[in-house]
């Protein structure tokens, strides 16, 4: 099973844990302009990559399609496997830091997209990390394809 690791629980014997990685990008042609989020859901035992996931939103700003990379990443990342944990990166400091529960969401868009998140993280272990734009290229290049193409897949 991938990103498998071993949990040990003196009360209830060894378990199996599977661990994903998340990242998860956006972007706008235009802020507002054409918008896509991007996810990549990775192994985090053997760093294959297992899923690419393109959200194409629209007409949006940035930190929406930001936002709409990371729903994309943890619905599919929850479709694996609904009892993985997660380790989210993005270079989105906004979003690492609101989910993070440090910052407030003001902006209406961003509170529907976040308590999606929100809701699909429930009950499980997550982790968010920023990391800088350059360590972000596979999703980016995700988010890129489904803004040319203008359509969602994975």
């Amino acid at each position: 099973m991938p990103g498998q690791q071993r949990d040990f629980d003196s009360d209830r014997g060894v378990g199996i844990v599977t661990r994903y990685i998340v990242e998860a990008d956006g972007g706008s042609r235009g802020n507002p302009g054409i918008a896509a989020g991007g996810a990549v859901v990775i192994d985090a035992e053997t760093g294959e990559v297992l899923a690419e996931v393109g959200i194409f939103v629209g007409i949006a700003t940035n930190n929406v399609a930001e936002y709409s990379g990371l729903v994309g990443g943890l619905r599919k990342a929850r479709e694996l496997d609904p009892s993985a944990s997660i380790h989210v990166r993005m270079d989105s400091k906004l979003v690492v830091e609101q989910m993070s529960g440090r910052w407030k969401i003001k902006h209406s868009d961003m509170q529907v997209l976040a308590r999606e998140a929100q809701a699909l993280i429930a009950g499980t272990d997550v982790t968010f990390e920023w990391i800088a734009r350059e360590f972000n290229s596979r999703a980016d290049a995700v988010a890129n394809e489904s803004m040319d193409r203008r359509v969602s897949f994975g």
